[in-house]
């Protein structure tokens, strides 16, 4: 077998689509006569964990574990209370912030460049360049956020030249909503773009997952930019799963002030008001940290009745739930940095066949891709009349017991098909 290494910082037991991309690539990469070598932190401090993941750890898969300093561990020990984070360690809801909270922020933003995982890039350099000594291996892949392991690959790459290095972008680096919130410097913003360009320039392929990202770099860099997109497990969907009794409505995932879709709310409480039936079957399912601000908007349209929260849920629990309800909802914020960003679960939604409803910004890549596989629908934040008009029709069709959609041109997001355009990258 061809030694492959793959560098992450995300492995069971995290949680988080980060974790399910490469677990699915090293499983079927296995079947493609590759061996993978996964570097990985040792006792890290992960936003989310899913203890259900250690079970899909591909057997033949070799791990290194490398220990890492956590700023994060300390920061929590300073502020107790400031365990609100999503999953890129940013804290939700900045005007509930405290002093201490938004002092990490700046901290966090100016003096961790590119994030608070940098203190992992020596070790994990060392630590490979010493099992390079007795271990032949061609082909390495950094995968990221964070993109501190970007900064892995390239000095590796500096010192093992004949190594081809994948870099692959489940995000991307400056061109990313979050770096707002961490109040930069110019020159911090600068040092960014310098080591964004750094890395595009000295990896052999990039890979990214959606179609504006892959634009993007391609005007930055002469290097071959990849579109590879995340997916589905071939497996994960029975016809076994009975659909709910209720009208369900189904969001899986953070639910952060960003994401909150006023549009939906608001029609769902005048469609309730109006029709007895909708009030008596409609439910609401949030499954995910849901912040302050959206929780507000919920009990403003009278809807706090409806509406389950469920913190967190394991992974197979979530493809349960989602092939169990009536809609699936894909909620993102009204931006245009936002646009180029495919969520994970979008892919799940897609196998579990369900409808998708989905709110976004303009020139969102999902609405490309609901219009090619015939999904769902896409609204604008503005589209409260189509939005309402859908819905209704949705219910009366859930009514009759007709609730259904006719997918298409499903087969190319499945995991294994998207590995065999990860071979053809390696090879």
């Amino acid at each position: 077998m061809k030694k492959v290494l793959i560098i992450t910082y995300y492995w069971p037991p995290a949680g988080g689509p980060g974790v399910h991309r490469w677990l699915a690539f090293a499983k079927y990469l296995l079947e493609n006569d590759y061996q993978p070598i996964v570097v990985i932190p040792k006792d890290p401090q992960y936003p989310i964990t899913d203890d259900s993941n250690l079970r899909q750890i591909p057997k033949g898969v070799e791990t290194l574990e490398v220990p890492i300093f956590e700023p994060y561990a300390i920061a929590g020990k300073l502020s107790p209370g400031s365990t609100a984070k999503n999953k890129k360690g940013i804290i939700d809801d900045a005007h509930h912030q405290s002093f201490v909270q938004r002092s990490m922020l700046y901290i966090r933003g100016n003096y961790f460049i590119p994030d608070a995982r940098k203190f992992w890039i020596k070790p994990v350099v060392k630590r490979i360049r010493k099992y390079l000594e007795t271990n032949k291996v061609s082909r390495m892949i950094t995968t990221g956020p964070p993109h501190s392991v970007h900064l892995i690959g390239k000095k590796l790459k500096k010192e093992f030249s004949q190594i081809h290095w994948l870099a692959d972008f489940r995000d991307p680096w400056t061109n990313i909503s979050y770096h707002d919130q961490l109040k930069m410097k110019t020159k911090t913003r600068k040092k960014h773009k310098e080591l964004e360009q750094e890395v595009l320039d000295s990896a052999d392929q990039l890979i990214v997952t959606s179609h504006q990202t892959q634009q993007e770099f391609q005007a930055k860099t002469k290097t071959p930019v990849a579109l590879i997109t995340n997916g589905f497990e071939p497996t994960e969907a029975s016809t076994e799963d009975a659909l709910t009794d209720n009208f369900s409505l189904l969001h899986i995932g953070s639910l952060q002030k960003g994401r909150n879709p006023r549009v939906l709310w608001e029609v769902l409480k005048e469609l309730s008001d109006k029709d007895k039936k909708f009030h008596e079957f409609l439910e609401i399912q949030l499954i995910g940290s849901v912040s302050d601000d959206i929780r507000k908007s919920i009990r403003h349209y009278d809807l706090r009745q409806y509406t389950y929260f469920n913190p967190q849920i394991s992974h197979q629990e979530a493809l349960e739930m989602q092939r169990r309800s009536m809609i699936l909802l894909l909620i993102e914020e009204n931006s245009i940095q936002k646009s180029g960003i495919i969520p994970a679960k979008f892919f799940e939604y897609l196998h579990a066949k369900r409808p998708i409803i989905a709110i976004g910004p303009e020139n969102w890549d999902v609405a490309k891709l609901i219009d090619e596989t015939r999904s769902g629908h896409f609204f604008h934040y503005q589209d409260k009349s189509d939005l309402k008009r859908y819905i209704a029709e949705a219910f009366k069709k859930y009514q009759k017991g007709k609730l259904n959609v006719r997918s298409r041109n499903l087969e190319r997001f499945n995991r294994r098909s998207l590995t065999d355009d990860l071979v053809k990258l390696l090879e």
